[in-house]
């Protein structure tokens, strides 16, 4: 981000935003990964029950996603994340606390509200408003903070388990959400004044043109396919790794590949990205992600080069799928487009894991890998008509 283009607040808005991705990754989408074991011995509820909290944030975040984005386009990202800080912490804070599942899953679903306005989604717009059209590197610059969340709060997580217990966690993590991020975000980001309503505000759509709406249903597809391979990889990988003869250990080295070769495409993407159009960044990503998963499919070479190809195109992805729409649609219908691609996103990724894991019981993981396989290829396909069709 040069001087030149960057808006007044641009840079303290990207530093405050990354910071609070870290913390709301942490405390929310990984947060389960070292808290449910630890969970489940000490209440005796089914772990798959203790999972699914995770579940349940991920529904309630895509139901939110649409208000969300009509309310960053309509009143700016400063009130509306600020607002889903203190969300979040309130469900932190109803898991810590909870004297039951029944608690416990309701508390999972006021966090997964605060979740639909904290994750990327919702920063992503938030920038869209602040930088408009040039959006595009501030976008790359929050998905290095973001890909640093697991690595920063798993060991944070761990140590408070052991220190505190999880309610401990589950309650040091609501204070940081409600003390210290909200007020951040309210004071330090920008002011920003309302706009008018969009064409994707409207009940009609009437403004937009059958185009449009063939791009956004596509676009819609495609995040929808790399939703259901990537929550499906993320949380199987480890079963798939040991089923095919590898010892814990060596799957969880494999595993923790995962996170530098995000960081490390997106740092190449920030380098190089600006010489391709979005939609070629998206098509290249699908390509890394199809190439990763057919090559753990077939079992073709070592298992760290497909997971690591994965994992890079992963990483791009996530930088894709914040400037696609921007570069589509404009900065102007942004924060409402990115609301709306967002919802049946995340209701994919939420349900994705639980159907693999039925079809792993009933056909086993090769089948599995192979169903992910034809998706990734199909999707690749998808995102390479997408980059034609502009």
């Amino acid at each position: 981000m040069s001087g030149a283009s960057t808006p007044p607040g641009g840079r303290i808005a990207v530093l405050v935003l990354g910071i609070a991705q870290i913390v709301s990754w942490g405390s929310s989408f990984y947060l389960l990964a070292v808290l449910a074991t630890p969970i489940s011995a000490d209440t005796g509820w089914p772990l798959a029950w203790v999972v699914g909290g995770g579940s349940i944030g991920l529904l309630c975040s895509g139901v939110a996603a649409p208000f969300v984005g009509r309310m960053i386009d309509g009143f700016g990202g400063r009130q509306t994340m600020a607002a889903g800080s203190l969300m979040m912490g309130a469900g932190l804070a109803a898991v810590g606390s909870s004297t039951g599942l029944a608690t416990y899953l309701l508390g999972w679903a006021v966090l997964g509200f605060g979740m639909g306005a904290g994750l990327y989604d919702a920063a992503f717009s938030t920038l869209g408003r602040i930088f408009g059209a040039s959006a595009r590197r501030a976008i790359t610059n929050l998905t290095l903070f973001g890909g640093f969340a697991s690595t920063v709060c798993w060991p944070l997580s761990a140590l408070a388990v052991e220190h505190v217990g999880w309610r401990g966690a589950c309650f040091a993590y609501a204070a940081v959400q409600v003390l210290v991020m909200a007020p951040a975000l309210f004071v330090l980001l920008p002011r920003e004044a309302r706009s008018a309503p969009t064409a994707f505000n409207r009940a009609d759509d009437g403004a937009t043109t059958s185009r449009e709406r063939r791009t956004f249903w596509l676009l819609a597809a495609i995040l929808m396919a790399n939703g259901a391979v990537q929550t499906t990889v993320s949380v199987h990988l480890l079963t798939v790794l040991q089923d095919r003869g590898m010892a814990l250990a060596a799957a969880v080295a494999v595993g923790a590949l995962i996170g530098p070769s995000q960081v490390g495409a997106r740092v190449v993407e920030m380098l190089v990205g600006d010489r391709l159009h979005p939609t070629a960044t998206l098509a290249c990503a699908g390509a890394l992600v199809a190439v990763g998963v057919t090559l753990l499919a077939l079992g073709a070479g070592p298992a760290a080069v497909a997971v690591v190809l994965y994992a890079a195109g992963n990483g791009v992805w996530s930088i894709a799928r914040g400037t696609v729409p921007l570069a589509l649609f404009g900065a102007e219908r942004y924060a409402v487009v990115m609301g709306r691609l967002a919802a049946p996103n995340l209701v994919v990724q939420a349900a994705a894991p639980f159907v693999a894991g039925l079809v792993i019981s009933a056909a086993g993981t090769n089948a599995t890998l192979g169903v992910l396989a034809v998706l990734a290829v199909s999707n690749l396909v998808a995102t390479v008509a997408l980059a034609r069709s502009r």
